[in-house]
């Protein structure tokens, strides 16, 4: 059987200009949200709705992801640490050895948070802009995000951060800038390919015209997306939260359970019916 083994050993900087690092998950970010505002652009073309509402639309999308990505990783994974230190949750400092405090950026960000974060700040956009129904806008903005989801977990691989854990033979990544030597499972290409995969679907789904009530692509893209996740866990290393003390699942598993049953009930809720 055929095993492979890489040395990866990247930057995280991408180049520099001056004392500023342009970062491969800086990167990542706005590839997500500059491909995911064309690829919407194109999509509100196409059924004929005005292209000058997304400006609005992006903006609280990019706020909403941020502060629900930030505020996921605070209190589900390390509130222990936050607690202690609160003028870190929304700064990009942290505590030194000194006494001070250094620039660091943010280096703490959950998905799940920021699928919360997002779906709350689409519903305050809605309410302020209501051109068509919640649900409807969100049938179409989750298919972009997948790709931008795909793209974060690639920034993840270039940072060397989300790491799975040893394959225990001559298969996987050996994070050489970790001062590893062992090969473990790309956990993040893992989750990137699978995420990838799942917006062509999600594409094909829109493009075919799915004859559903509005919500069928949000819940199929949840059901599926968070069923990645769950799986993906399973040679993921534990990135800490409550799995402590609830051991039988890691905490990145029982945060997506939720959300798969959501998506179900979501998918085959036929109350409204449309046409794509």
């Amino acid at each position: 059987m055929f095993l492979l083994k890489i040395q990866w050993e990247p930057t995280s900087t991408l180049f520099n200009i001056g004392s500023f690092g342009v970062h491969y998950y800086s990167l990542m970010f706005v590839l997500a949200f500059s491909l995911g505002l064309y690829i919407m652009k194109k999509m509100y073309e196409k059924e004929k709705v005005n292209t000058e509402t997304l400006e609005n639309l992006l903006f609280y999308v990019v706020i909403s992801t941020l502060l629900g990505a930030r505020l996921g990783h605070v209190f589900f994974y390390d509130w222990a640490y936050y607690q202690q230190h609160l003028i870190e949750i929304l700064l990009p400092i942290a505590s030194d050895s000194a006494g001070g405090y250094s620039f660091v950026g943010f280096r703490g960000l959950a998905s799940h948070g920021a699928a919360i974060g997002i779906l709350l700040g689409v519903i305050l956009y809605q309410r302020n802009d209501p051109y068509k129904p919640l649900l409807w806008i969100l049938d179409r903005m989750i298919i972009p995000l997948t790709l931008g989801a795909g793209f974060v977990r690639i920034g993840n691989f270039f940072n060397s951060e989300i790491v799975g854990n040893y394959t225990g033979n001559n298969f996987g990544v050996v994070f050489v800038n970790r001062g590893e030597i062992l090969p473990r499972h790309p956990a993040q290409l893992y989750e990137a390919i699978g995420y990838i995969l799942l917006f062509f679907f999600l594409r094909y789904l829109y493009q075919k015209g799915v004859k559903r009530q509005d919500g069928f692509i949000l819940g199929v893209f949840m059901s599926i997306l968070f069923s990645i996740r769950f799986l993906v866990e399973f040679v993921k290393v534990s990135q800490g939260g409550f799995e402590t003390f609830l051991p039988a699942l890691s905490t990145g598993q029982w945060l997506s359970v939720p959300l798969i049953i959501a998506g179900i009930i979501v998918m085959n809720n036929k109350k409204t019916v449309k046409t794509v």
